[in-house]
């Protein structure tokens, strides 16, 4: 418990560090890194949504991050559902394969994956980038929800196959909502995790207005560190941590509670 607290504490001294320094001018992020600011300059913020164009970046990322970890979690109770129920040796190699994938580096793909898409004409695209976040996230959600719903009762779907539920109805109306905790945790952790995605997007995007956030800041970053314009790098920083951080605060106690009931069996 010791070494926990302690790696909190380098955490939040890590991050005090950051927000302090972005409401800073730039020399007193380091004349006095851990003094108050002298003027509190928001101003900072504005200098790094308006330098790199952040907003057009938020949307793509907003609208990509939604629709793929939608689309994922969708695709992946699908699969996962079936393969928690069917007791049957291919059913088990099937998981498997989800297991291994992931295991797979995402840097050894990458390659093959851009192959791929340019044979597609989806390279540059955003539809592109969303298939193969798709693609991506779908190993650890399949493997994440079937978990869970191995640990729901068989019982209840019995029930409802007396009621004349066919085995779609009795997912949907029955064993739907009571995964819901699973539901949420996949979902919050596909949108956390593809919220900081940044190769992909690096080696598959090209053009500014097509950028997501993780990469505008990317560049932005290289930008301000020219110039030297260190409290508007740290306000950057900041827009990209911030958001996740307080939909974690907001939603943890459903990520925890659906891991660790998805870890009973």
């Amino acid at each position: 418990m010791a070494a926990v607290w302690l790696w909190v504490l380098f955490n939040l001294a890590i991050f005090v560090w950051m927000l302090l320094s972005s409401l800073k001018s730039d020399g007193e992020v380091f004349a006095d890194p851990w003094g108050l600011p002298n003027v509190w300059r928001f101003d900072n913020y504005v200098r790094a949504w308006e330098g790199s164009d952040l907003g057009t970046a938020t949307l793509n990322s907003v609208f990509l991050v939604a629709a793929a970890s939608v689309f994922t979690v969708a695709i992946g109770a699908l699969a996962a559902y079936p393969l928690s129920r069917l007791q049957s040796r291919s059913s088990n190699v099937t998981l498997m394969y989800f297991v291994l994938g992931m295991g797979v580096p995402l840097q050894s793909i990458v390659v093959p994956a851009y192959i791929a898409m340019a044979g597609l004409n989806m390279t540059n695209t955003l539809g592109g980038l969303f298939l193969l976040y798709v693609g991506f996230s779908l190993p650890f959600t399949v493997f994440l929800l079937t978990g869970f719903f191995r640990t729901l009762p068989t019982r209840l779907e019995e029930a409802a196959a007396l009621d004349g539920c066919s085995a779609f109805r009795t997912f949907r109306s029955v064993m739907l909502p009571l995964a819901r905790p699973g539901i949420v945790t996949a979902l919050l952790l596909n949108v956390v995790s593809l919220w900081n995605e940044t190769l992909l997007a690096l080696i598959f995007i090209i053009d500014d207005g097509r950028q997501t956030l993780a990469l505008a800041i990317l560049g932005f970053y290289g930008t301000m560190l020219y110039n030297s314009a260190w409290g508007a790098l740290f306000a950057g920083v900041c827009i990209v941590v911030l958001p996740m951080l307080l939909l974690y605060l907001w939603l943890g106690k459903n990520i925890m509670d659906g891991m660790t009931l998805g870890a009973t069996k």
